[in-house]
């Protein structure tokens, strides 16, 4: 991400700016930077879309792009359920790349040069421009900046890969501002009349008084209630709509032999810490011992209170130096935390720099000797902002002279805005007020001034050596010894039997996805869900597989495909519904022959409850659940007349309707008008999608391929 460089606030930003406008920049920046090659032909492929194909080598990619920028916004470690949360947000940005450039094109969408024009250099510029070269003392749009940097892209001295970057920018504006106008087409095709303001005017402050009496379903224990074949097909076929499934499903059955660590095992690695601990405490080289005896070699560094977890944190800032704290169990090992040093420093350090691209400059060297080179020109009296607007690949601070906000010894920017590399961090705190350093960092290569170091800080550097608390092989041989044994027993008919015969608990895992990677009881399952995308229904796996600290066998128990499921797919998901679809007949039966509700409550043996101030638009019967089907009836109703019994949520009720308090009339709907209408605005862009990925032929290939 060459714009915004090394800063996570600056990542952040992009990401969020991606995911909420996924039909704007994000989406089609990935078609303009590949020159329209995103989908090229490929001979792996990841998905055909309306006869287009999606290389799997594109895909991946751009999966590694936004996992790094989750790493960099985030700071969170990758497990399976975000790595499945982030290979479905991309396959979601992919799809709807190709789809909203496919309708792009069909509608002849452009924008012209006079247009484009003013997007960059008109009084006013694209947001993205403007936010690129805003006054930070007044936050206002610097027009003078923005025409001074071009000025510079169109001089000789301008490097050709600024001159790059600053075309693909403006190709990416353009292209967001097609889609911007394709939007338009459907937002401004939004009306909402008089009539639908003043339904929903009404809906939110009529009010209705009633009595209701109801029968709980629960009165009706289900063992006594036995279900047809018409009751099922009945149910299915008046609901037949809700059972379009949307991507294909699929579940399946299994067995787990645990391979955790034992009490056995368990002692031994407690013993192997106490001898680590003992030799920890003569140790004179604390960062040496750490990379020799620890599981995570974490290198050494400064912290501030705060920083440690929470036991470390109040001991180590109390503590002398040398002081052993542990061992002590913490996420899933064995620890022993040393206090290496402490010392105080500056509460916060002010850089500017200029960032370098190996990539662009031929490798790491050469922008390191290219840093140099600005380094000498700055202390020959070149400025500094003159030289970061030139050479920084990190444009938003070059815009401001190179200025990134204060940070602290851990690289927290100012106001929680994000964090800085730790070797960015670690120099700048170790050079002296305005020296000029050059750091390299995973962003690049960085030409860094020291502006101002403030206040005063007691931080500690605290090592700490890990031994994992594993299973040994004897534990792991004993378990997959017994999964093998059971599934060498198995046939395709006689799981559940073998099951109860060895004494086994069988779980399963229903409705998995194809790209799924963690499920519930079962991190880093997916050889598991490969496995059951080729599967056939019944299927046994011929292998015994390894999901953590458990072995499992597993048979393929379910395939739900795409689109409307049969009733058989259904059978268990209804059920419950269906039952209470029958009981309803049986309570309903014993409010008949009541003319009123007291009549009908005393024949039910139910109580009669009155209820004031109901609205249409929130119907919460008190103290019971939402019951959209009884209050729809209840405000379609005349007063005084007791109704026919209506199947609830909870129950089967019968009311009448005492009266019905009408708002004051509607004298303008202009701010009822905007208030719907802006809610069709926030949904309309995600519902086009949505349609456009309905109507797609899609070919998805991603359960084999991810």
């Amino acid at each position: 991400m060459g714009l915004m460089g090394f800063l996570r606030e600056r990542m952040g930003k992009i990401l969020a700016f991606f995911i909420g406008f996924a039909l704007l920049a994000f989406i089609v920046s990935e078609v303009v930077r590949s020159g329209g090659s995103f989908f090229r032909d490929d001979n792996s492929q990841l998905a055909v879309v309306n006869g287009e194909k999606v290389p799997l080598d594109e895909f991946n990619k751009k999966l590694e792009q936004n996992t790094n920028q989750f790493k960099q916004q985030s700071g969170q470690a990758i497990s399976p359920q975000i790595t499945n949360y982030i290979q479905e947000t991309t396959w979601n940005q992919t799809l709807s790349t190709l789809l909203l450039k496919k309708e792009i094109e069909k509608l002849g969408i452009i924008v012209g040069g006079d247009e484009a024009s003013a997007m960059v250099s008109g009084n006013n510029p694209d947001p993205q421009i403007a936010r690129q070269f805003t006054d930070p003392q007044t936050g206002q749009f610097d027009k003078a900046k923005l025409n001074q940097y071009l000025s510079y892209l169109n001089s000789a001295q301008a490097p050709a890969d600024a001159k790059q970057q600053w075309a693909d920018f403006l190709i990416q504006l353009i292209e967001a501002k097609k889609a911007t106008k394709y939007m338009a087409l459907v937002t401004n095709g939004l009306y909402v009349n008089a009539l639908e303001a003043k339904d929903d005017y009404e809906a939110k402050n009529k009010l209705v008084a009633f009595k209701y009496a109801m029968l709980d379903y629960a009165s009706i224990p289900d063992a006594k209630v036995t279900l047809s074949d018409d009751d099922f097909n009945t149910y299915y076929n008046e609901h037949k709509g809700e059972f379009k499934n949307q991507q294909e499903l699929r579940s399946f059955e299994y067995v787990s032999f645990n391979a955790a660590p034992s009490k056995e095992d368990t002692a031994a690695i407690k013993t192997d810490i106490d001898k680590v601990t003992e030799k920890f405490k003569e140790s004179t080289n604390d960062s040496l011992f750490v990379q020799i005896n620890s599981e995570t070699k974490t290198p050494l560094a400064f912290q501030k209170k705060g920083a440690l977890e929470p036991r470390l944190d109040s001991a180590m800032f109390n503590a002398a130096k040398g002081f052993i704290y542990g061992p002590y169990i913490s996420g899933g090992s064995y620890k022993v935390a040393k206090l290496a040093d402490v010392k105080s420093t500056f509460d916060s350090v002010k850089t500017k720099h200029i960032l370098f691209n190996p990539a662009t400059e031929g490798g790491v060297e050469k922008a390191i000797a290219k840093a140099d080179s600005v380094k000498k020109l700055i202390q020959g009296g070149k400025s500094f902002a003159e030289m970061a607007l030139m050479y920084s690949t990190d444009k938003g601070s070059a815009s401001k002279g190179g200025e990134i906000p204060p940070f602290d010894v851990n690289g927290l920017m100012a106001g929680g805005q994000g964090q800085i590399a730790a070797e960015y961090t670690n120099a700048s705190y170790k050079a002296a007020k305005g020296e000029l350093i050059v750091v390299t960092s995973q962003f690049g290569v960085h030409l860094i001034q020291v502006e101002d170091q403030k206040g005063s800080v007691k931080v500690v550097k605290v090592a700490v050596v890990d031994k994992p608390i594993t299973a040994s092989s004897k534990t792991q041989t004993i378990a997959y010894s017994k999964a093998q044994a059971f599934l060498g027993n198995l046939t395709k008919d006689n799981f559940d039997a073998e099951v109860k015969k060895e004494g086994l608990t069988k779980r399963t895992a229903d409705d998995v996805t194809g790209t799924a990677s963690g499920l519930p009881g079962l991190d880093n399952a997916r050889d598991v869900v490969r496995w059951a995308y080729k599967a056939e229904k019944g299927d046994l796996t011929d292998k015994v597989f390894t999901v953590g600290d458990q072995f499992i066998i597993t048979r393929l128990s379910a395939i739900k495909p795409k689109g409307t499921l049969s009733l058989e797919a259904v059978k268990t998901q209804i059920t419950p519904a269906v039952r209470n679809d029958v009981k309803a007949k049986q309570l309903a039966a014993k409010f008949a022959g009541a003319s009123t509700i007291d009549q009908a409550a005393q024949k039910a043996g139910a109580k009669v409850v009155p209820v004031q101030n109901i609205v249409f638009a929130n119907p919460m019967i008190p103290g019971l659940s939402a019951e959209y089907k009884v209050v729809g009836s209840i405000f379609g109703s005349q007063p005084n007349k007791l109704s026919k019994p209506i199947n609830g949520a909870q129950g089967v009720y019968v009311f009448v309707v005492d009266g019905f308090t009408n708002p004051a009339p509607l004298a303008n709907a202009t701010k009822q008008k905007q208030q719907i209408a802006q809610v069709l605005l926030q949904r309309s862009e995600g519902q086009v999608l949505d349609a456009l990925k309905d109507n797609a032929n899609v070919k998805d290939n991603r359960a084999k391929l991810l």
